[in-house]
């Protein structure tokens, strides 16, 4: 009888092992991010520089923009 009572209680404790881990385990939700901060413009430098392109990238100021968007041939060539 001692065998069997010591097997019933290991089982006993595993059994509310798993449900104790099981309820402690929370549903995962998701949530959006907050949208990242966009990056400084320098509003005085556009009236500087045009946009242009170079090959099929859009480029002003030396600096690569358009998301790599391919430029249109309308866009003047640098």
């Amino acid at each position: 009888m001692s065998i069997a009572r010591t097997i019933t209680g290991s089982v006993l404790v595993i059994a509310a092992g798993a449900v104790l881990a099981t309820a402690a385990a929370g549903s995962a939700t998701a949530r959006p991010e907050s949208a990242p901060e966009p990056p400084a413009v320098q509003s005085a430098r556009l009236g500087e520089c045009p946009v242009a392109r170079i090959g099929d990238q859009f480029i002003r100021c030396d600096d690569l923009t358009g998301a790599g968007v391919a430029a249109p041939a309308w866009i003047p060539e640098q």
